[in-house]
């Protein structure tokens, strides 16, 4: 049976630096026009995939493949000028004597002739640097300087693109828009891409896949909505946002709890010791009942956003609701409905 490639195949690969670090027995493929984000916590090992496929770290197990080419495993690897990617790092790595014009131009002194610099002519256009090719990197903003740094990434005629965290360096008023208009550029061009990214928000709002890495290993990789809807594990579902952690036992396909009984999403067998997980968002604070009723002891401003933490008998601490209408005042009593939608719900022993 003949073998289908993606643009990006990394297979089984294996990179040791003791004590447990580096990456172990990783496979991941990205098709051709894919944006993924790579994302989890620092020391997880996306920093070190990255590298290992640009071509600036070796590999002590597997094969990375692009387009059915192998360009890495331990018997060799290709060198990183010859592999044909785009890296833009964190800080963008512009030369400070050089011109927009003359950045963008550095990379096509290896490229092929009049193709890439057609290339890069239309990059220059698409990216909105016309007007700025005669100005060095200190005159342009944060935003501007990302622009050409991708443009200079992409001028050579790159197969693929990688992004070691492209946007953390921007300001937070700045980093949404400018992340909106280089995921536009991209698709509109057809690049394909990996973005690297510690910040979750970041994460579910770029790649067509997300990829969720722990200790050198994929946790769970798919859409937005697979990982935030759907995570596999508690680690998952914790990495994207926040939930209230319920404990229960599973009766008759639901979770008694000291909230009363909860509507369970998955089969799990009666009997089981069950932690509910519960975002706040999903919490409906009502005037007080008999049901669930709790009193506020915190309240948070959070711009459109108001948190509360409601202490309820029986619950070793405080529940998180929130919501984009004013919830009460601290040391007032509230009603909680949990609604019908069924609740995610890990076992007991799964929960770290």
């Amino acid at each position: 049976m003949t073998q289908s490639w993606s643009a990006l195949d990394v297979v089984n690969l294996s990179r040791h630096f003791g004590e447990g670090k580096g990456l172990h027995d990783l496979s991941l493929s990205i098709g051709e026009g894919e944006i993924a984000s790579l994302v989890g916590h620092s020391g997880c090992g996306k920093s070190t995939l990255l590298r290992i496929v640009a071509g600036i770290e070796r590999v002590d197990a597997g094969q990375v493949m692009l387009g059915g080419t192998e360009v890495a495993s331990p018997a060799g690897s290709v060198p990183p000028e010859q592999r044909n990617i785009g890296f833009v790092f964190q800080d963008y790595a512009l030369f400070p004597h050089l011109t927009v014009e003359e950045n963008i131009h550095f990379g096509l002194r290896h490229a092929r002739g009049s193709i890439s610099a057609d290339t890069a002519q239309v990059l220059i256009g698409k990216l909105g640097l016309t007007d700025m090719l005669g100005r060095y990197p200190h005159t342009l903003s944060g935003g501007e300087q990302q622009r050409v740094a991708i443009a200079r990434a992409l001028a050579p005629g790159a197969r693929l693109l990688l992004m070691d965290e492209p946007f953390s360096n921007l300001d937070r008023s700045l980093r949404a828009q400018v992340r909106r208009d280089t995921l536009a550029l991209l698709r509109g061009l057809g690049t394909t891409a990996i973005i690297v990214t510690h910040d979750p928000e970041e994460a579910l709002s770029c790649g067509d896949r997300v990829v969720l890495m722990r200790a050198g290993r994929i946790v769970q990789q798919g859409s937005a909505d697979d990982l935030y809807e759907t995570p596999n594990s508690p680690y998952a579902a914790e990495f994207f946002t926040a939930y209230n952690k319920i404990s229960g036992i599973v009766r008759g396909g639901r979770l008694e709890t000291a909230l009363g009984p909860l509507p369970l999403r998955g089969d799990l067998p009666d009997g089981t010791s069950t932690i509910a997980y519960i975002r706040p968002q999903d919490i409906d604070v009502n005037p007080p009942s008999d049901r669930s009723a709790g009193t506020i002891v915190e309240r948070l401003l959070m711009g459109e956003i108001e948190q509360v933490s409601i202490a309820v008998t029986g619950l070793p601490q405080p529940l998180i609701a929130r919501s984009t209408r004013r919830l009460g005042a601290v040391g007032d009593r509230v009603g909680l409905d949990f609604g019908s939608r069924p609740h995610l719900a890990f076992p007991a022993q799964a929960v770290n």
